[in-house]
């Protein structure tokens, strides 16, 4: 078991993240592993039939097969990744805001906005290509479910699918420490509203900043510089959703 070559699929574990993907219709499934205790708590989390049928192991051989820090609690699934989704298709997917991230690289900050926009309603989230995370099994375990609820759209280059974003109606607003206004403060009630963040420490680049209509920040206490970008997402679609 120890080394299962995964042919292209990704290894998902965690229940809520293996139960959300066996209960997506879009989502292919290839392998199901499960311990006898976790079939338990899966089955009582997503009742059976399952699409696929389950393999009984062993807790080793899960370690074995997984990343070393994978907390997996029993469970692994393998799947495909999620089919790419276009921007205007995504747009179509509800009404929330959309998320953009430029140039966030670490799988579990991502994973923990996708948790904060299903959560709160977004209804996609934008990342370019060469610079984000690809599809994880630590990224879908962050996500706790999210990653098979809100559409993913990999673009390019990010500043077209900003202007595309402008051109389909939404307002882009970056998240700048430095930015005159706070988000409450910018008057955004009544508007679709796609929120850019950039990477920790470095922001927006330059570019990206320049396509944006406005940038707003967040009211944080002064000796602090910034927040973590995940929890700055979290805060930040907590506002628009309470305005």
């Amino acid at each position: 078991m120890a080394g299962l070559p995964s042919g292209g699929g990704v290894w998902l574990h965690g229940l809520h993240a293996v139960a959300a993907a066996l209960g997506n219709p879009a989502r292919r499934l290839r392998r199901l592993l499960l311990t006898a205790e976790a079939e338990t708590a899966l089955a009582a989390r997503l009742p059976g039939p399952w699409r696929i049928a389950a393999e009984r192991v062993e807790r080793g051989q899960l370690a074995g097969l997984l990343a070393e820090d994978a907390v997996h609690q029993g469970v692994a699934l393998l799947a495909e990744p999620l089919p790419a989704m276009p921007l205007d298709r995504a747009l179509e997917h509800g009404h929330g805001p959309v998320l953009v991230l430029d140039q966030v690289t670490d799988p579990r900050n991502v994973g923990a906005i996708l948790r904060s926009a299903a959560a709160f309603g977004a209804a996609a989230l934008v990342l370019q290509d060469r610079h984000a995370p690809p599809e994880t099994g630590a990224l879908a375990r962050a996500a706790s479910g999210a990653l098979e609820l809100v559409p993913v759209v990999r673009e390019v280059n990010l500043a077209r699918a900003i202007d595309a974003l402008k051109k389909a109606g939404l307002w882009v607003v970056g998240l700048a420490g430095e930015a005159p206004v706070t988000l409450a403060q910018a008057g955004l009630g009544g508007r679709r509203v796609a929120l850019v963040l950039g990477a920790e420490g470095e922001g927006m680049r330059r570019l990206t900043r320049e396509h944006c209509d406005e940038l707003c920040r967040l009211p944080i206490a002064p000796e602090m510089e910034s927040l973590n970008v995940s929890a700055a997402a979290a805060v930040a679609l907590y506002e628009l959703a309470r305005g």
